[in-house]
């Protein structure tokens, strides 16, 4: 049976919830924010503790005295729910112990008023990028004012359960030496897999805002190489058309990347991108190279493979002569 007197207390603190299975009701998140409902809690009588969970940021717990104070919720709700309840924790089995989370400064770009001076700096930015108010809502793109990030743009990456697994901080400010700072975890992770159909055709591209500007079932690297966790997906999954498009500095990785999964059996596409990044062509542009590539045959494979070593050798040629 639902504890209606601790549904109360925690309604008053956070907003009304909206019910959903099983006890349990869904809240706008005080933690990350999300523009959608995506904390939720339980309030049955008969589970032990109020578990609660955020999909999102990956923020949970059992106990609703540690989430309200995390929540800085006023001392007098504090001292009423203590009332009714534990304030022991019940420990979640293989509980991550270091969940990521959003920066506490993080703020929505698509709830930003028309006086916040900052915030409108940062989407006049992400405009200048070409994205779009249904991108920022998508993505749910933010942005920091103070603290570590501070004056950055924000742009999380969800897992497939709608879980917090990355994010990218780009700063906005053109006066900044600092241009990314990003959060010191391991990027062994699946990209954008939230958005992911495992059943169409994959596009591979550097970074996030490359994959922002291809928008259709593209995965950024976060770096130049496809990482453990991604490449087993990819490896595993339905998709049997993959495109590599990277930038021109990283041909040799994309030449590499383009044998592995055609060993794999893949049907692989190298993406010549004329020496733009994605997100510097835009859209329509990168979507009509993407159309018109055709699949690498393992001829063109192994001329590829010649042609970098010769660029190579030339290379290294015309630095010993000098």
């Amino acid at each position: 049976m639902v504890n209606n007197l601790l549904v109360n207390i925690v309604n008053s603190v956070l907003g009304v919830g909206k019910p959903t299975a099983r006890g349990n009701q869904a809240y706008h998140c005080p933690f990350c924010h999300h523009t959608k409902p995506k904390l939720e809690i339980n309030f049955d009588d008969a589970v032990k503790g109020n578990p609660w969970h955020c999909w999102v940021c990956n923020k949970k717990g059992t106990n609703l005295v540690t989430l309200l104070k995390q929540a800085n919720a006023p001392d007098d709700k504090i001292f009423e729910l203590k009332k009714h309840v534990s304030f022991k924790e019940v420990k979640i089995k293989d509980q991550i112990t270091l969940a990521l989370e959003l920066p506490k400064e993080f703020k929505p770009l698509s709830e930003i008023s028309s006086s916040d001076i900052i915030g409108r700096q940062a989407l006049k930015y992400l405009k200048q990028r070409g994205l779009t108010k249904a991108d920022i809502l998508r993505y749910n793109i933010g942005y920091c004012e103070g603290g570590v990030y501070d004056q950055m743009i924000i742009i999380p990456s969800y897992s497939h359960e709608g879980s917090l697994n990355y994010f990218v901080a780009r700063n906005f400010n053109p006066h900044s030496p600092v241009k990314y700072k990003n959060p010191p975890l391991s990027k062994d992770i699946v990209p954008f897999e939230l958005f992911i159909n495992w059943s169409s055709p994959l596009i591979l591209c550097e970074g996030p805002f490359d994959a922002l500007a291809i928008k259709r079932n593209a995965i950024p690297l976060l770096g130049k190489h496809i990482q453990k966790e991604l490449m087993k997906k990819i490896v595993t999954s339905e998709v049997k058309k993959i495109y590599i498009a990277l930038d021109k500095d990283a041909q040799q990785d994309a030449v590499r990347f383009c044998e592995q999964l055609m060993n794999e059996g893949k049907e692989v596409y190298l993406v010549d991108l004329n020496e733009k990044d994605p997100s510097e062509m835009g859209f329509e542009s990168v979507t009509n190279i993407i159309q018109n590539t055709h699949p690498l045959s393992e001829y063109e494979l192994m001329e590829r493979k010649l042609q970098l070593i010769w660029v190579k050798e030339t290379s290294s040629n015309l630095i010993t002569e000098s």
